[in-house]
């Protein structure tokens, strides 16, 4: 039994979309790629087999195949766009609450023996508070940043 066979058949303005995608190079590169295997597909200009266009483009067949089904089912922005995630990897450590803490927390005094705080010592108050289970100081850094908030700076807020 052989696989059906989706055609690619772009319109002029698919056709120049695709083609700035590919010249600004300020794309991601699997924009870049996905752009390349609907132009090289395209039955109006080129219609290269799936075969030479994964040769030639150095990924799986089957990258090419499901490029050019989402095309013929859901269209150009579907094809050449990854889908966002319905539901995060793992959910966010601090919440709104959590992070409004966090902030106050790094605008209080610091720790006696301590001149000011450091993001681990943040990390290690905000599970002995329950702000959270568990953090690590990287993300504490990254909440921090957010909210351009400069634990040397001497303000706060």
């Amino acid at each position: 039994m052989r696989k059906k066979q989706y055609l690619v058949k772009l319109k002029p303005e698919e056709r120049k979309q695709l083609k700035e995608v590919i010249t600004k190079g300020k794309s991601p590169a699997y924009q870049i790629c996905h752009a390349h295997i609907l132009l090289l597909a395209d039955i109006e200009v080129s219609n290269w087999a799936d075969e030479a266009i994964a040769r030639a483009l150095s990924v799986s067949i089957n990258t090419v195949g499901r490029i050019r089904r989402l095309y013929d089912r859901q269209g150009l922005k579907v094809a050449v766009e990854r889908k966002k995630q319905d539901y995060p990897s793992h959910p966010p450590k601090f919440d709104g609450a959590g992070e409004a803490r966090l902030i106050a927390l790094s605008c209080s005094q610091p720790p006696d023996g301590h001149s000011h705080w450091t993001l681990r010592l943040l990390a290690d108050k905000a599970v002995e508070l329950e702000i959270v289970d568990s953090v690590v100081p990287e993300t504490v850094r990254q909440t921090l940043k957010k909210t351009n908030l400069s634990l040397t700076s001497g303000k706060c807020g």
